[in-house]
């Protein structure tokens, strides 16, 4: 792809396909996130979307399913008759096996069917098994359809260690460029997440205090009510810290701590993210066992409805997969030098929240000696999720006389009602970007095998370990040794309603 493309301009026209075309992540984030896009005007006017999958379906049969995904997922004052009509006319459904080349010429053939077939944007994305990426992007280049308006987009986990990692990257590198790979981390489609650099970097009363003589620590939440589900025979293989810290937490620890670009392009956000998992402080065996916690939800109460343990939702007692990790690690440069990073997730907890918390340090001098009330450290908590938002805590004087009282108080800013518009979802501004050619929100391979090295050794050593993880009760913050993990630092975990 020419790189000095405008990587903003939406084409004139795009073929948008998505293999796993029937399946729950198309059906519920992708189909409905193109919808709102077409909806607001924004999918080019001559855009085909192409199922493709096993099922046995025409063309109708596609359309029914996508119809009743979108009554399910897309609100109903966004559903109306003829946007959805216009999106159904786009859809396309071929029924094809990865493994089987002989059925791929329907593909070829439906892509060339246009006159602009050689200008037109083709997104391929790979809604399907990491193990699939392979034979699908071989069966594109076999016949034809790859050219310089080609793009595929990745979903995670992109292997589950640094040499399988290596392996699906080049894979897919044997066909696509780097500058037509997306791989993509919904994460950072948040408006949340993306209002993070704006904050840093538009507003110069913040920036200045963005280092370890300000900041005493930071913390990364991303904390889920939902067990596993119907996911457990994928997630007993993967785990918390592979389905979860090894891409989003560390994507969010990039953002907080990544050095002012020059500006806000293609590649000068991934090239400082990347040198934030560069720095991380490496982890040696004694340091899994003193900055990691692993733990695994046990039967409980969330929202006052009795659910099973891991076990249970597994189906076997065998497993030593973690459903929680707490860690800490830092950033060995000089802005955050000796600025403990704190990051934790885990399923069934006593809530569903994604934010990070960035703690000042307190003031140098106590200027209220005989004053009343308390204080605590100013702290900046940006909500990821489920309502976007910042929240800057402050110390303040209680309105009356007879003296000082301070009294915490915070400022809130929340996307719902400050902006009174309805929040794009993080998918609809990704698939944007892939349409429009702009990877600066997705992750370079570069960023993904640094990340991956550094998670290595964390796994390594819990699979040598005879510990298992420790038990939390579903409907809980998680196991009590996440919170000894900050109190022995004199630290501790930071809520939503704190």
């Amino acid at each position: 792809m020419d790189q000095t493309a405008t990587p903003h301009a939406i084409p004139s026209a795009c073929d948008f396909t998505v293999f796993g075309g029937t399946g729950d992540l198309a059906l519920r984030k992708l189909l409905p996130a193109l919808y709102l896009r077409d909806l607001e005007g924004q999918l080019p006017a001559d855009t085909r979307i192409v199922g493709v999958s096993r099922a046995e379906l025409d063309d109708d049969g596609y359309r029914a399913e996508v119809r009743a995904a979108l009554t399910t997922y897309v609100a109903p004052e966004d559903l109306t008759d003829p946007a959805v009509d216009r999106l159904l006319a786009r859809l396309h459904h071929l029924t094809l096996d990865a493994h089987e080349p002989d059925e791929w010429h329907r593909l070829h053939a439906l892509l060339k069917d246009r006159p602009d077939h050689e200008t037109a944007a083709r997104v391929f994305y790979l809604a399907v098994a990491p193990s699939l990426f392979g034979a699908i992007c071989d069966n594109l280049e076999a016949i034809g359809v790859v050219n310089d308006a080609a793009r595929v987009v990745l979903e995670k986990p992109i292997g589950h260690d640094v040499a399988s990692a290596r392996a699906v990257n080049d894979a897919v590198g044997r066909v696509f460029a780097e500058s037509q790979i997306f791989r993509i981390d919904h994460y950072l489609g948040k408006e949340s997440v993306q209002n993070l650099l704006v904050t840093r970097f538009a507003n110069t009363f913040l920036e200045p205090m963005w280092n370890s003589h300000w900041v005493d620590h930071v913390q990364i939440t991303v904390a889920e009510e939902l067990g596993v589900g119907e996911r457990g025979g994928y997630y007993d293989h993967a785990g918390a810290l592979r389905d979860m810290v090894q891409n989003h937490l560390l994507q969010l620890l990039c953002l907080v701590a990544m050095e002012p670009p020059s500006h806000i392009g293609r590649e000068t956000v991934r090239d400082e993210k990347l040198k934030v998992l560069q720095a991380l402080k490496p982890m040696t065996p004694e340091g899994v066992d003193h900055d990691t916690v692993r733990g695994r939800y046990t039967a409980g109460l969330v929202d006052g409805v009795a659910v099973p343990s891991y076990t249970d939702d597994l189906g076997h007692s065998g497993s030593k997969t973690e459903t929680f990790v707490a860690l800490r690690t830092e950033v060995q440069n000089w802005r955050w030098a000796g600025v403990p990073f704190y990051l934790r997730t885990g399923k069934r907890m006593d809530r569903r929240a994604s934010e990070i918390v960035v703690v000042f340090k307190p003031p140098p001098h106590a200027m209220f000696p005989h004053s009343e009330g308390t204080t605590e450290p100013n702290r900046l908590h940006i909500h990821i999720q489920p309502d976007e938002g910042m929240r800057l805590h402050l110390t303040a004087k209680e309105p009356g006389p007879g003296g000082i009282r301070l009294r915490p108080v915070s400022l809130d800013l929340s996307y719902a009602t400050t902006f009174e518009q309805r929040s794009p979802d993080a998918y609809e501004r990704l698939l944007m970007d892939v349409i429009k050619g702009n990877p600066t929100l997705f992750m370079r391979r570069d960023e993904v095998e640094a990340a991956w090295t550094w998670v290595e050794p964390i796994l390594t050593r819990w699979a040598t370990s005879p510990d298992r993880p420790k038990r939390y009760p579903a409907g809980t913050s998680g196991p009590t040794a996440a919170a000894t993990l900050l109190e022995r630092d004199g630290r501790s975990w930071q809520e939503s309603d704190q």
